[in-house]
C-alpha cells in the first residue's frame, strides 16, 4: 500500500499511527515533510527534487514525436513550470490530442498551455486568479516605470539562458527569484501593470490578500505562506500579494515574543520570495512604512505616482469604448476631477449605466453625477475647480 500524508490534526495523526502499526502487509508512506513518531518504523528515504537537466530529460522524452518542439522551447518550459513525471506526460498527451484542430497555436504553443493548465491545480482556493487580458497600450505610466516593468519582465523570460546557459544559477546558487514591489496609492495601476505582465509571459495572475493570509496566531502565517508558494511552484503563476502592509512594517525593537514571530513571518515570506522560480509582487500604499532592511531584499521597486492631468485626459480616452454613443464629452474637462485610474473607470461605468437608464446618449450631465457617487465614496467634496468649464 502507499499512503500519501498531507497536513494532520491530533486526532488524524493518531489514526494514521494506528492504520500504519496495525497493517499487515507492507507499507510506502509519502509525505512532504518526515512524519515524527514514537514508534519504530522501517527504512526513510529523502527523495530529492528534479534538478533542471532532469526536468529537461522528462520533458524530452514526453514530447519526443513533435518535431517541431526544439530543445529551447523545452528549456523555456522547465524554467517555467516544476510538474513531476506523471503531469509531464499528461500535457504532451493534451497536445497530441488538440494539434489536429483548428487551433491557431503550434505545438510549442498548445504545449505552454498545456503546462498552464496542469499547474493551475491546487492554486485557485488559495488565491483569486485573473486571466490576463490587459496589454501594454492599457498603461498610462511615465517611459520610467515602463521600462523597469519591461525589464522585470526579460528577467522572468531569459532565466533559462542567464540562469542555465550561462552558469548565474551555479555561481549565485541563491536569491535567484525575482521580486518587486509596487508603491502607490490606491487606483494607480499596480494591479493592472501586473495584469499587463502576466499577459506578456503567458501566465495567469493569482491575486492573494496578505490580510487573509495573515494570522494573530503564532506560525499559522508561515503555514498559509507555505501553502500558496508551494502550490505555485509547480510554475504558471504571477504572484500578487496585495496589501502588504498587514504584513509589512517599520520593525520595532524585539520587546516581546509576538514582535519576534512578526520578523520571523517577513523574514519567511521574502526568503521563499527569493526562492520563488516564478515571478513575484508586493503592493503597499505606505512606501515609507516599509523597512529598509527587507527593501535590500527585493530587486525591483518600481513607484505608481498619482496621474498629473494630461495622464488622466489619456486614461480617458482610453477607458470610454469607441462604440458608446457620446454627446459632448470631453476628456481634458474630466481631467480636472483629481482622482486616479480606478476611479475614473468607476466614474466612466457609473455615468454610462446612467445615460444607458434613460436612453440617451453619454454626456457630461450624466458624469458629473457619478463623479458625485465617486466622490461621496471617497469621502470628498467636488471644488468649482474640478468642474470648472462643464459645470
Amino acid at each position: 500500500l502507499l499512503v500519501e500524508v498531507g497536513e494532520l490534526d491530533r486526532d488524524q495523526h493518531a489514526a494514521t499511527d494506528a492504520f500504519l502499526t496495525g497493517a499487515a502487509v507492507p507499507i510506502v508512506v509519502s509525505s512532504g515533510d518526515p512524519r515524527q513518531s514514537d514508534r519504530p518504523h522501517g527504512d526513510r528515504v529523502a527523495v530529492p527534487r528534479l534538478d533542471d537537466e532532469e526536468q529537461l530529460g522528462l520533458w524530452v522524452g514526453a514530447f519526443r514525436d513533435f518535431a517541431d518542439i526544439g530543445e529551447g522551447e523545452l528549456r523555456s518550459l522547465v524554467a517555467q513550470f516544476q510538474l513531476p513525471p506523471h503531469v509531464v506526460r499528461s500535457a504532451a498527451a493534451a497536445v497530441r490530442r488538440d494539434l489536429p484542430g483548428e487551433d491557431e497555436l503550434d505545438a510549442a504553443g498548445l504545449a505552454w498551455r498545456a503546462g498552464l493548465n496542469q499547474a493551475r491545480i491546487g492554486m485557485d482556493e488559495l488565491g483569486r486568479r485573473i486571466e490576463p487580458e490587459a496589454g501594454w497600450a492599457d498603461l498610462v505610466l511615465h517611459d520610467r516605470q515602463t521600462s523597469v516593468l519591461r525589464e522585470i519582465v526579460a528577467h522572468v523570460r531569459q532565466r533559462p539562458t542567464v540562469h542555465q546557459e550561462w552558469g548565474f544559477a551555479a555561481t549565485l546558487r541563491r536569491g535567484l527569484g525575482v521580486t518587486a514591489l509596487f508603491a502607490g496609492g490606491s487606483g494607480t495601476g499596480k494591479t493592472l501593470a501586473a495584469e499587463v505582465m502576466a499577459k506578456e509571459l503567458g501566465l495567469d495572475l493569482f491575486i492573494i490578500d496578505l490580510s487573509q493570509v495573515v494570522s494573530k496566531y503564532i506560525g499559522e502565517t508561515e503555514k498559509n505562506l507555505r501553502k500558496v508558494f508551494d502550490a505555485a511552484e509547480r510554475g504558471g503563476a504571477l504572484l500578487l500579494f496585495d496589501e502588504a502592509d498587514a504584513l509589512f512594517g517599520k520593525r520595532s525593537e524585539v520587546k516581546d515574543s509576538h514582535d519576534r514571530y512578526a520578523n520571523l513571518e517577513v523574514s519567511y515570506l521574502l526568503m521563499r520570495m527569493e526562492a520563488y522560480r516564478g515571478l513575484a509582487i508586493l503592493t503597499t500604499n505606505m512606501k515609507k512604512a516599509l523597512d529598509t532592511a527587507f527593501m535590500r531584499r527585493i530587486r525591483f521597486v518600481v513607484d505608481f505616482p498619482f496621474p498629473a492631468e494630461h495622464e488622466r485626459a489619456e486614461i480617458w480616452r482610453r477607458v470610454l469604448p469607441s462604440q458608446t454613443p457620446t454627446k459632448g464629452i470631453d476628456p481634458e474637462l474630466l481631467a480636472q476631477l483629481t482622482v486616479a485610474g480606478g476611479s475614473i473607470r468607476n466614474i466612466a461605468l457609473s455615468g454610462a449605466f446612467l445615460a444607458a437608464e434613460e436612453g440617451d446618449r453619454l454626456q457630461m450631465r450624466h458624469m458629473l453625477a457619478a463623479a458625485r457617487t465617486e466622490y461621496s465614496k471617497l469621502e470628498r467634496s467636488l471644488t468649482p475647480t474640478e468642474v470648472r468649464g462643464w459645470v
